[in-house]
């Protein structure tokens, strides 16, 4: 929920990682491509990384890490009729995702999170996102509260918090990590149990938060589930506030794209708790009733995106 990257990433993250481990590089070192990101050139250990003239990074690592790499691609590519399916991925139920849920909490922060996704950049985009929270506050799919420590409580930040879950459990892990951290008590904080696909607008009501914010959450929704919590965080949200997103989506790298759609059905089925991860996020923000797309941020050759929204 919070992170749910989980082992959803799987085979594709292994095959990032492993190149950012035997080049001695940060994963998204081999991904990302920007121009601020090639106006140098880089020499650390045995890789070079060398700046051309379209803006894309050239990396180059020496024979036996890259052959011995080639070799681990050459081994995942022979396991791909494993994993792959032509069916389409389905999501998990509401009920399903509390009791699988409230299966997980205990151990959440163990299967998600970690250095593979500081590597991937997500511990980046959650805190530049979730500092632009402020006001009255609800985050959905709050999880075990691996967001909390991202947020700037008080004055300018976050004055009142509502976390929402659908996991019972997920809402116990959230709450006891709050009374571990030095949160000023005048700073009010609820916890619902909530299904945030249907039923947002009816508790709370319209126009009822200053910012609304998921990381993560619309992958375990499904496409439809997605859609419809899409437009319960657009009812909720004030004319001027703005709804604050990092969600797991299809790669705009060709290869990985492809390998995600072939794999979606059996990642979210064998490990990936649910999670459809090859979701086109920001087309379902484009054709969502009430909410307008501002800004998007591509992380990971797009393996995962921030968006920023406002009510249209």
């Amino acid at each position: 929920m919070t992170t749910s990257l989980s082992t959803a990433f799987s085979v594709a993250a292994f095959i990032i990682v492993t190149l950012s481990v035997f080049c001695e590089k940060p994963a998204h070192a081999f991904l990302v491509k920007s121009p601020r990101a090639c106006n140098y050139n880089y020499r650390h250990g045995t890789c070079t990384r060398v700046s051309n003239d379209d803006g894309c990074i050239n990396n180059a690592c020496n024979p036996t890490r890259r052959n011995f790499a080639a070799a681990c691609l050459s081994g995942i590519i022979t396991l791909l009729p494993i994993v792959t399916t032509n069916k389409a991925a389905s999501a998990l139920t509401p009920d399903q995702a509390s009791q699988s849920y409230d299966t997980y909490a205990e151990t959440y922060d163990k299967l998600d999170g970690g250095s593979i996704a500081t590597s991937l950049g997500i511990d980046e985009a959650r805190s530049k996102l979730l500092g632009m929270a402020k006001g009255n506050v609800l985050e959905i799919g709050v999880g075990t509260g691996l967001n909390l420590a991202s947020y700037r409580f008080g004055e300018g930040g976050v004055t009142s918090l509502t976390l929402v879950d659908i996991s019972d459990g997920m809402l116990s892990q959230a709450e006891a990590r709050i009374q571990k951290m030095n949160i000023d008590k005048s700073i009010p904080i609820q916890f619902v149990k909530a299904d945030a696909t249907s039923e947002l607008v009816n508790i709370f009501g319209e126009n009822k938060f200053d910012s609304v914010v998921d990381t993560f959450s619309l992958c375990v929704m499904g496409n439809e589930g997605a859609k419809k919590c899409i437009e319960e965080m657009a009812g909720v949200i004030k004319p001027s506030g703005k709804i604050l997103l990092v969600e797991n989506t299809r790669s705009s790298n060709p290869l990985l794209g492809s390998y995600q759609d072939m794999t979606a059905s059996s990642a979210a089925n064998l490990g990936g708790k649910g999670c459809v991860y090859n979701q086109n996020v920001g087309e379902m923000i484009d054709k969502s009733k009430g909410m307008r797309l501002e800004t998007e941020e591509s992380f990971a050759a797009g393996l995962f995106r921030s968006f920023v929204c406002t009510k249209s």
